[in-house]
């Protein structure tokens, strides 16, 4: 059987492992990148510089066969290190001994996975913006951005992996009855800052954790990179009185961060310049249907289903659901009408729980992790997962250790042991009863019921 000629919008890091399971199984696959070749020019300073590399997303490394080259340039994360407003710290393992989360370099997986393309044989093109799809030909309108030159290409095979503001997406939805689309802005903003190695390369805070400084309406985090630097984000919001909008002074920046990040501050030599340089990018949810049309087109990625990145889950979903498209083809046996439909089927569920499961841990993240009962509950929760791992798996762990249990599958999980778990922190001496056996019975009896 004769493969379809594919065309990729988008060779970010989605666009990219795509085309290499495509190529792998023998499709000729082009890529149109509507930026320049980020391998060719300095990487732009402040923009999401760092992801949580986790279980869903090794997987798909795996099946391509990069995960071993990845792994030398991962740092691996045990668990969260509380920096608390009152200069007090503490540790919060993510789950049993021996599991983690991988802080990687966006840019280095990125050019990995475009060079791995092009040894499978892949052709990526830069500066190359779409304009416009001919859905009766499958005729593909792109511009150079530099020249203005416009080319057309056809496509029997078309994915859209251009990120949440999809221009692929764009002409779908545009020529597309009763397309449901939304997207929602939270009222914050982030912010990239830099703590510098030390002397000698070394780590000036715990190598191996995300490092988090929470303070109720806003927070924020710090994951290491190779050279014993720490990429910093400011999660804030854009407007109030204390907001983006009024530290509009260095001298405002060093006072807030004296007062409110006093342990950090220290760390900071480039604070105010970093402030005032690196922009300060929003946050979106975004989720649309249909994601496909007919045989011969899809949306795969955050062009799908972005997220905020509170549950650093958005590269690994993106990641999954170039896995199970690539299971779905040997399923089917390359019957793109059967293929196309039940990746949106599996997929469109998975990517909408992922979104939701994000934003509710943006409250976690920047508020209940100071918490102590929340802090309490947790250890409740991982001491009686540790006794039944079979009956109880934290609500964490189901979505960033267990890639054989689906989004939708680990929200309707986790709201359910959420409810048993209010429960039992509404007990009367909770503090001084939580590791007796009568608490352990009740548990047991709540999730059978």
């Amino acid at each position: 059987m004769e493969k379809k000629q594919t065309i990729i919008i988008g060779a970010g890091l989605v666009g990219s492992l795509l085309s290499i399971y495509l190529s792998k199984r023998g499709y000729p696959v082009k890529i149109f990148e509507r930026r320049s070749d980020m391998r060719k020019t300095d990487m732009v300073a402040g923009r999401s510089i760092n992801l949580a590399l986790s279980d869903r997303g090794i997987k798909a490394l795996e099946e391509v066969g990069l995960m071993d080259d990845i792994r030398k340039i991962c740092i691996p994360m045990h668990g969260r290190y509380m920096h608390n407003a009152d200069g007090t710290t503490a540790y919060q393992p993510y789950g049993k001994e021996g599991q983690y989360i991988n802080s990687v370099s966006r840019g280095e997986l990125n050019c990995k996975l475009m060079d791995l393309a092009e040894q499978h044989g892949v052709e990526i093109n830069f500066n190359q913006k779409c304009e416009h799809i001919d859905w009766n030909k499958n005729d593909i309108l792109f511009e150079h951005v530099a020249t203005g030159q416009r080319t057309t290409n056809n496509g029997q095979l078309i994915f859209g992996s251009d990120g949440a503001y999809s221009a692929a997406r764009l002409t779908h939805q545009l020529q597309q009855d009763r397309f449901q689309y939304s997207q929602y802005f939270i009222d914050f903003g982030y912010k990239e800052l830099n703590i510098p190695a030390g002397e000698n390369g070394s780590f000036l805070l715990e190598k191996h954790a995300l490092h988090i400084w929470p303070r109720g309406n806003y927070m924020m985090i710090a994951l290491p990179n190779m050279d014993g630097s720490f990429t910093c984000t400011l999660f804030f919001p854009f407007d109030g009185e204390v907001s983006f909008a009024a530290l509009d002074t260095k001298e405002k920046v060093k006072t807030f961060f004296e007062k409110t990040f006093s342990d950090a501050l220290p760390l900071m030599p480039t604070l105010e310049s970093d402030f005032f340089n690196n922009p300060t990018s929003s946050l979106v949810t975004v989720k649309c249907f249909p994601w496909i049309r007919e045989d011969k087109f899809a949306l795969i990625g955050d062009a799908a289903h972005a997220m905020v990145p509170f549950f650093g889950q958005g590269m690994n979903c993106g990641f999954e659901d170039c896995s199970v498209l690539n299971s779905l083809i040997g399923k089917h046996d390359e019957n793109w009408t059967k293929i196309l439909a039940e990746y949106q089927q599996l997929r469109k569920p998975d990517g909408d729980a992922i979104c939701d499961l994000a934003l509710n841990n943006f409250v976690e993240m920047r508020d209940k992790v100071a918490d102590p009962r929340f802090l309490l509950q947790k250890k409740i929760e991982a001491a009686f997962s540790k006794k039944y791992p079979d009956k109880w798996i934290p609500a964490y762990a189901q979505v960033t250790f267990s890639p054989h249990i689906r989004y939708s599958q680990a929200l309707v999980n986790g709201q359910k042991q959420e409810t048993i778990m209010q429960e039992i922190m509404a007990l009367p001496g909770i503090e001084n009863r939580w590791a007796d056996e009568e608490i352990e019975k009740m548990i047991l009896e709540k999730i059978k019921g």
